[in-house]
């Protein structure tokens, strides 16, 4: 539908018969494809996103490298992270109520495979072979980390297969760099 008739018709006569030519419209009405889980997961591989490790606990420390840790608000400062229900990281957060986005930098993608299990490593073994201090909410805090956002969880918002994780900012630090990315399965950075 061009710009011009919608400039020319107000917005309340428009019904959806008058966007059948538009296939966008007709799709977003349509159920959605029985191969939509695979499809969304290729296509959401097409978006570089910063990876990050969602830290949370303290004798039963774990954590988990995502790359579904935003900022919902700045002011007021709030993070939100997606993780999924059946990972162990997700009891732990519910638990303590607190985690901590630890952003990585370029030169950290050892950390982020250890974190996503690499060598089927879990819980506490994640953490070795790097320095981890707290900061405010208790949750770990990894010292070279490119930035970390300290959270105590205000909300979670359990759906489908995650738990949306609303978390208000406790302690922000912050060292530095170049983030690493992840795009296509792939890690890679910003090309200059």
């Amino acid at each position: 539908m061009s710009s011009a008739r919608l400039a020319h018709t107000p917005a309340h006569t428009l019904v959806p018969s008058d966007f059948s030519a538009d296939p966008i419209a007709k799709l977003a009405r349509s159920a959605p494809p029985a191969d939509a889980p695979e499809r969304l997961k290729s296509i959401m591989r097409h978006v570089a996103a910063t990876v990050s490790v969602v830290t949370a606990g303290h004798e039963d420390r774990t954590g988990a490298t995502v790359t579904s840790a935003t900022a919902l608000s700045v002011d007021p400062a709030r993070m939100i992270v997606n993780i999924n229900r059946t990972s162990s990281t997700y009891p732990v957060i519910l638990r303590h109520g607190h985690f901590c986005v630890n952003i990585l930098s370029a030169a950290q993608q050892e950390i982020a495979d250890r974190f996503a299990g690499k060598g089927g490593l879990k819980g506490a073994e994640r953490y070795e072979g790097a320095a981890w201090t707290t900061l405010a909410s208790g949750a770990p805090v990894l010292l070279a980390a490119l930035a970390a956002v300290d959270c105590e969880v205000e909300e979670i918002i359990e759906r489908h297969s995650h738990g949306i994780i609303i978390g208000r900012v406790a302690a922000l630090a912050e060292t530095g760099g170049t983030p690493l990315l992840y795009r296509q399965g792939a890690y890679g950075g910003f090309v200059a």
